[in-house]
């Protein structure tokens, strides 16, 4: 891609993130007595930035030097999106995790499900509408393409993969509760470029099933039951797999056999 359109690619994602945040400012306004709608709403417009975002920025991999040039902006972006989009989930496995605490209602937590969904569909529409337009020379290889392939080796290394990364995300969220707020998101936005880095090649590391579905409809409609297995089961199973192994029972059963050993 020329210098141009990578330019053109950070107004546009910039553009994205402000745009967003005018809404979200208006929603809480007009709409801060109807909680519930407000939630679904907020949860919506997040969700929408970010795989809005994340669509675009995937046309930038392929900037000199690789891959310095797109893991600088994945950790940029990744900063941007955790300072602005703060309270809101924009993850259906964290959604998930919510409902397994008992920290949302059930209700609650299938329309924000649904939200993050119909955000992921929305932000992709959106991004082929804008790339149509053809402001950029990488936009109109975007609309040519089909399945990209994300998955660049087996079903079930893919799978694996993703639950792996889905695990170790889910454990630094649990291991970071307590640090500062301000360093926390840069904590967790290197963590993100170094998972990437690490899988990108192989499966996209991407441990969101909303975004997934956003990065790659054709993929999903093409070959759902793999992909639906490796980009919306695997992530779901690694965050239950720390969640119920440090919060839930093993952990803490763990720690108490120790102690009862102790003073027996």
């Amino acid at each position: 891609m020329a210098v141009g359109g990578a330019e053109i690619s950070l107004l546009l994602m910039t553009s994205i993130v402000v745009a967003v945040g005018l809404c979200k400012r208006l929603i809480r306004r007009r709409l801060y007595l109807d909680h519930r709608l407000c939630t679904v709403l907020l949860e919506l417009l997040s969700t929408f930035q970010i795989c809005a975002c994340t669509n675009e920025l995937c046309l930038l991999g392929n900037v000199e030097p690789k891959p310095h040039v797109a893991l600088s902006l994945t950790y940029g972006f990744t900063v941007l999106h955790g300072l602005t989009l703060a309270g809101s989930t924009c993850n259906p496995c964290g959604t998930l995790q919510a409902l397994w605490s008992r920290a949302i209602p059930l209700k609650m937590g299938g329309l924000k499900i649904a939200a993050q969904f119909v955000a992921a569909v929305l932000a992709r529409v959106f991004m082929r509408c804008t790339w149509s337009l053809g402001v950029a020379e990488s936009h109109y290889g975007a609309l040519s393409q089909g399945c990209g392939n994300p998955m660049q080796t087996t079903v079930m290394q893919a799978f694996c993969i993703e639950l792996l990364f889905s695990a170790v995300f889910q454990l630094t969220l649990l291991r970071a509760e307590r640090v500062n707020p301000k360093y926390r998101v840069h904590l967790l936005a290197l963590l993100i470029t170094m998972l990437v880095y690490a899988g990108g090649n192989l499966t996209g590391a991407v441990f969101n099933p909303a975004l997934a579905l956003s990065l790659h409809p054709h993929c999903f409609y093409e070959k759902f039951l793999s992909y639906s297995l490796v980009y919306w089961v695997a992530p779901s199973l690694g965050k239950f797999f720390v969640l119920y192994v440090f919060e839930g029972g093993l952990f803490h059963t763990w720690f108490r056999n120790q102690e009862l050993m102790f003073f027996i």
